[in-house]
């Protein structure tokens, strides 16, 4: 049975720069950096020889329900890979949402920074999260990300919702 998400984890091509980007800018906290090579490795990512470095990060202020982390960045020293076509409308694309109080004081932050974003927050006028704000952007890797700021009302259930994150 389901119990919940251990982490989510992106493919970078150097960690070093995707932890900078992900702390310095998005304000994760870096949990753990380690290297990982050896038999497990290899069975598990179907590599042989495979050699990885992989950062973890964390939301600051949160304790994941299960795993000391929110966010796994992994580079594959050996093999390394290229980067395929990141168009989000091709079958296996994925992205991130992350919620934010202030979606229009971020974006201002983020592309005066260099951020390449797809749009200015637009607004959400149906569905579940009218009322809210939310707009796309990429990580150094062409990485699809969210902001999401939830309307009022969501960000009220959210307050008086049990947590098994508390």
């Amino acid at each position: 049975m389901l119990q919940g998400v251990w982490h989510f984890s992106f493919t970078v091509a150097d960690l070093d720069r995707s932890v900078d980007f992900y702390t310095s800018l998005l304000g994760f906290e870096l949990v753990h950096v380690q290297e990982q090579r050896g038999d497990y490795t290899s069975r598990l990512v179907g590599y042989p020889d495979a050699h990885l470095r992989i950062g973890q990060l964390a939301v600051p202020g949160r304790a994941p329900s299960h795993s000391t982390h929110d966010l796994e960045l992994v580079q594959y020293l050996s093999p390394t890979g290229t980067r395929q076509d990141p168009q989000i409308c091709h079958p296996g694309a994925a992205h991130m949402a992350l919620t934010v109080d202030d979606i229009h004081a971020l974006h201002r932050t983020l592309e005066r920074r260099g951020v390449r974003f797809f749009s200015p927050p637009n607004a959400i006028t149906s569905g579940v999260n009218e009322g809210g704000w939310t707009c796309y952007f990429e990580d150094p890797d062409a990485i699809v990300l969210e902001l999401v700021q939830p309307p009022v009302h969501r960000v009220a259930q959210a307050a008086t919702a049990p947590s098994s994150r508390s």
